[in-house]
């Protein structure tokens, strides 16, 4: 079962996407938003059908006492009208964190700041999806 894997920020949505078994997941692209909604919605959707994904899991930015803040609330109502583009499920995934572990990442491999910069978004992604895949694998 392949799995979408998104950090949505204000400018950019950084996309992963798992194995067809789902054990493991991969970078895959950075989406530049353009302002409209629905340009990002078809944009995910197209990547729904072309790589036949079955489920979209979206990194919910939770406070760091893990309550739903402002953007949280923002991100809910984006999931809301994702859920409405897709036919597949689109799950949310405490997300806390995942953007400074992707940077330490990107640090140990000594990556310059042009390159982290350019991968960040995807890396949060990609770490966002794999901690999905691992809390599935468990049931």
């Amino acid at each position: 079962m392949r799995v979408l894997g998104l950090d949505v920020g204000e400018r950019r949505i950084g996309v992963a996407l798992s194995d067809v078994l789902g054990i493991t997941a991969q970078r895959l692209t950075v989406l530049e938003r353009r302002g409209a909604l629905a340009q990002d919605l078809a944009a995910i959707a197209a990547l729904v059908a072309g790589h036949q994904v079955e489920a979209v899991v979206v990194g919910l930015p939770l406070t760091m006492q893990g309550h739903m803040g402002d953007q949280a609330n923002r991100m809910m109502q984006f999931v809301e009208a994702l859920r409405g583009a897709l036919a597949c499920p689109v799950d949310v995934l405490d997300e806390r964190l995942t953007t400074v572990q992707g940077e330490r990442s990107l640090l140990e491999t000594d990556a310059s700041r042009r390159t982290r910069k350019r991968l960040i978004d995807q890396v949060a992604a990609q770490l966002i999806l794999q901690a999905y895949l691992d809390s599935h694998a468990k049931r």
